[in-house]
């Protein structure tokens, strides 16, 4: 069996060994694709029962709070 040293310092791995061979790494990336293709963030930090997801422009982000709810989009709508 050959002997395999591997360390690890700001994201990088380094192997040595003495007989040439296959080495694979794998890390652990996010969960699912990004959530927007323009580099935008889901902020649901404040997320309360029933928040919708809205766009806040001063920050950039998506967000779901108390701000926007499935009761408070309703009450007092034309609709």
């Amino acid at each position: 069996m050959t002997s395999v040293n591997i360390s690890t310092t700001n994201n990088t791995v380094t192997v040595n060994e003495g007989d040439a061979s296959v080495v694979t790494v794998a890390t652990q990336g996010p969960a699912g694709p990004a959530f927007t293709t323009s580099g935008a963030t889901l902020d649901d930090t404040a997320k309360v029962n029933n928040s919708i997801v809205y766009f806040n422009q001063s920050s950039g982000t998506f967000k779901a709070d108390a701000t926007r709810t499935v009761e408070n989009l309703v009450d007092g709508g034309n609709f």
